[in-house]
This record gives C-alpha cells, structure tokens and sequence, in this order.
C-alpha cells in the first residue's frame, strides 16, 4: 500500500527529516582518520537523544537468522555497501565511509545517507563518489506528480553507468515516512515510463547505491554488512523527499 501523507503527517515526517539530517552533519565533522565507528555512532545516538528522537535502525529486524540491528547508524566503509555495523574499526586515510542515518519521533520517520572522504582519497574514489551524489539529484528531479517510479530509477541509471559505474540491483530506495520502509520500492535501474505512479502526498527515499566495479553484492558473515562482490569501492547516497505541488520537496536538510 502507498500512503499519502496528510498535512500534520507531513509536520511530523518533517521534523524527523530535519534531526536526521542534522545528524548526518554532525557526524560529517568527526569523520577524521583514527576515529572507529563505534565513537561515530555514539555521537549520533547521543545527538538523536537530546532531540527526543530516537534511533529507527537499532533493534530492527529482517526476519530469518540475522541479529537485529545493534548499532544507532550504519556505517560502510569501502567495499562495504550498506548496513555495515560499527564497532572497533577504526577509519584510515584513503578510504570512503558511507552512513546511513534513520530517525524516529512521534511515530514517523525520516531517512539519509552521505559518503564521506577520510583524509585524502584517490581521484577515482572522488568521481564515485561525485557521480553517485550527481545521480542522486537527478533521481530526484524525476520525483514528481504524473512521473513513474522508474523514471527515477532510470535517470539514476543512466548517468551512473554512462561515467562507467554500476548500481546496485538487490537493493532499492523505498516510501518512508508513516513507517520505516514503505511501498513503492525505488529500484536504481528500471526502463522509463513504468512502475506506480508518483502522486502529491508521497515520501519517498531515494537512495543510490553505486559501485566502482560489478553491480553484484554479498551479505557478510554479521547477517547484516552488504559487501561489493569484486571487493572495490561503493558509495551511498540518500535523501527523504516529498512530492508536492507539481515539484520534489528535498526533506531531509538542514
């Protein structure tokens, strides 16, 4: 089922955005070489208490064998797609760490990812990702009412795999707001024109998923960390929009 949000749903969707998105610049300013995971995700924990928020990723369940989540964010650190788990890793020069913040208040919720350079990357690891953001925006752009779910998914497509990247094909972007993850699933590759229609009222996350190598992914040994399968770099970025009034609402900023 595709909700459409009314206006006091939106006031407290928005305000979930809001603290996610605060989140995610705050941690921005502590990525630094030697800093772990674990101290990443306790600032945002701490910060997403003294909002009277609280984390929607910690303790979530995906059914199956899996743990459910441990940790407040999810922190992937180069090869690491998404969901990676904090803990006593500790950041090193060169690489790219990738975190995925998750907030609830008031029983709705708001949903955001940045990667972020630690120290001084290589100049292919900046084009991933400078692309990926890229591709993000352009996702977006297709984000209004009348278009179609995969016109979004192709814009990201497109412009990925034309600067010789791959998406992410077992993972997707997803409606947001009165739940977590919600219907539409968002793919990042899809043909124009298809999938459900995009009406005022919904929110949705996008959230491109991109790889420096093949497409294919695995899941790690926690139940939970999806690694690339050729064991190069992928980058993730995400924003919770709103579709309204004919044009894409950007939720989660500041």
């Amino acid at each position: 089922m595709i909700y459409i949000k009314t206006k006091k749903e939106l006031d407290y969707i928005r305000e979930s955005c809001k603290i996610t998105a605060e989140t995610l610049q705050l941690l921005k300013r502590y990525v630094k070489v030697g800093i772990t995971t674990q101290e990443l995700d306790q600032i945002a924990e701490d910060y997403m208490k003294s909002n009277n928020s609280v984390s929607a990723s910690k303790g979530y369940s995906q059914g199956g064998s899996s743990i459910d989540y441990p940790a407040a964010i999810c922190i992937s650190v180069d090869n690491e797609v998404v969901h990676g788990i904090p803990g006593n890793r500790v950041l090193k020069n060169g690489e790219i760490v990738s975190m995925d913040v998750s907030v609830q208040k008031n029983g709705y919720f708001g949903d955001s990812a940045i990667s972020v350079a630690v120290g001084e990357i290589s100049a292919e690891k900046q084009k991933l990702m400078d692309v990926t953001e890229k591709s993000l925006y352009l996702g977006i752009e297709q984000a209004i009412e009348g278009n179609r779910i995969h016109d979004i998914s192709y814009a990201v497509q497109n412009y990925v795999e034309a600067n010789g990247f791959s998406v992410v094909r077992d993972l997707c972007g997803h409606g947001v707001g009165k739940y977590l993850h919600e219907e539409p699933a968002i793919p990042n590759f899809g043909k124009k024109g298809t999938g459900p229609k995009l009406k005022n009222g919904m929110t949705i996350a996008i959230e491109p998923m991109v790889n420096m190598g093949k497409y294919n992914v695995k899941t790690g040994y926690d139940g939970w960390t999806i690694l690339t399968i050729d064991g190069l770099p992928s980058a993730h970025f995400e924003h919770t929009i709103l579709v309204s009034n004919g044009k894409p609402e950007i939720l989660t900023v500041c």
